[in-house]
């Protein structure tokens, strides 16, 4: 819908309802007529309030009406909308959001895998843009930002009450620009400026490599438009180069901050020959979707270890959990994120962008995730001094996250809170990464695959794929 010319300032209107004031009061009570129907009359006598929905949205006419004549500067009406709508959409949860048209451009960039950037996936956290993750190989990463990096300031742009995706425009921009961000991190006095200078973020969210000629090795860093696509290329060459057969594979989901819902379902897919990957739910169990696996394309049953952090967060999460669930590898790290909600992406009319969150989402053997993320089976801190803390940034730590379902978020506490018992020390091998203990471990798990497989077993925390 166009929206209507501002209001000529020079002719002094007299008090009262605006030309944008009316449209939107009957563009909102048409909406609301068509989607809330009964149902928003219903809950309107049940408050008490036999107008329902309409009375408030009279108020909020009014107040845009006062705003328009009284306010001491013009104003710009559609940044009044946008704003409107921005904080409607901010009381829902911490990952609906709505994107004015050059916010959802950018997004659209991001997710088709190709943009100018620093490389840096942000949340909202307490009023302050955190670090999610940064992404690998760019220039955040390279400049040593963290996850649980507070940004503090962008170009001497304050970033507090501001939203994540404010954050991400304002680190977007032509490829050899530079910006500075002022970051705070625990354990530092005062905040630290990084000089930036941008660069073409290609999204090429497969990383591979072989270790031992045998044991293969995929890194995803996120899902995005052809993630499912590099995985297979990827697999093809670590076969190749390990002569046609590979003894292992360890998929890193480390850091992974999710993407596409769809791409998640195509590699957890690859992986397993049949049952259920993953299902959604949307308000009241309505809208129940089953995504199932296939056997065309599926990997040979070799050995699979999946790494996991608090990085590993919504879609990586769904891949985690089918494989754990299904018992089709061992997943080693430390706790993950614990989002659980599934977001969808409306474009409007105006070039602008709704993302709603519109369901749950579950593992194939039930479980809701949100909040308490999935379980290692076995843990392994990225270092011997690490706390049970050490990724500061979590679903259960954002406000207005959703809460958890259930007996299941009772069972999820416990085990966020208490590490399984350790599994018997494995042998060190010679050609294993001296960098990054839990590359190692996994390693380490693939060589001696039988021993470790046993003793999960008699833990019982290798089932065989479960029923839902």
């Amino acid at each position: 819908m166009p929206f209507p010319p501002p209001p000529d300032r020079g002719s002094n209107p007299a008090p009262g309802r605006s030309p944008l004031g009316r449209l939107l009061l009957g563009a909102a009570l048409a909406l609301c007529a068509v989607l809330g129907g009964l149902g928003a009359a219903a809950a309107g006598r049940a408050a008490g309030d036999p107008a329902g929905p309409y009375k408030k949205l009279d108020v909020f006419s009014h107040v845009l009406s006062l705003i328009e004549n009284l306010y001491v500067e013009n104003v710009d009406e559609t940044r009044l909308l946008y704003g409107a709508i921005d904080g409607m959409v901010r009381t829902l949860d911490p990952h609906s959001s709505f994107m004015e048209p050059r916010s959802y451009a950018a997004l659209k960039e991001e997710t088709d895998g190709e943009y100018g950037g620093v490389g840096l996936e942000l949340t909202l956290r307490d009023g302050e843009v955190v670090v999610v993750s940064p992404l690998d190989d760019t220039p955040a990463s390279h400049a040593g930002f963290a996850p649980g990096d507070r940004i503090v300031e962008i170009d001497g742009q304050p970033m507090r009450g501001l939203k994540e995706s404010d954050a991400a425009h304002a680190l977007t921009g032509p490829p050899g620009t530079t910006c500075v961000v002022k970051a705070l991190r625990d354990g530092w006095e005062a905040p630290r400026a990084f000089t930036l200078v941008r660069d073409v973020i290609r999204v090429v969210s497969v990383e591979d490599r072989l270790y031992d000629h045998k044991y293969g090795y995929v890194k995803l860093k996120s899902f995005s438009e052809r993630t499912d696509t590099y995985l297979k290329k990827a697999l093809d060459q670590l076969r190749a180069q390990s002569g046609g057969e590979l003894k292992g594979l360890v998929l890193d989901l480390r850091r992974n901050p999710g993407g596409l819902l769809d791409q998640a379902v195509k590699v957890a897919d690859r992986f397993l020959r049949s049952g259920i990957i993953v299902t959604t739910k949307g308000r009241g169990g309505r809208h129940v979707e089953v995504e199932r696996a296939h056997a065309r394309d599926t990997e040979p049953g070799y050995p699979l270890v999946v790494l996991v952090d608090g990085g590993t967060a919504s879609a990586s999460e769904i891949v985690a959990g089918a494989l754990q669930d299904h018992g089709r590898g061992l997943i080693l790290g430390t706790q993950t994120f614990g989002k659980g909600s599934v977001q969808q992406v409306i474009e409007l009319d105006d070039g602008s962008g709704l993302k709603l969150t519109t369901a749950r989402y579950y593992t194939p053997s039930g479980k809701s995730i949100q909040e308490r993320g999935i379980s290692p089976d076995l843990l392994v801190r990225a270092s011997k001094t690490a706390g049970p803390d050490e990724d500061a940034v979590r679903e259960k730590g954002l406000p207005n996250h959703f809460h958890g379902e259930g007996e299941d978020a009772k069972v999820d506490a416990s085990l966020a809170s208490s590490a399984p018992p350790p599994l018997p020390s494995l042998p060190k091998a010679p050609g294993d990464p001296d960098d990054d203990r839990q590359l190692k471990a996994a390693l380490d798990a693939l060589r001696t695959w039988p021993a470790v497989r046993l003793q999960l077993k008699e833990r019982g925390r290798n089932s065989a794929s479960a029923t839902p």
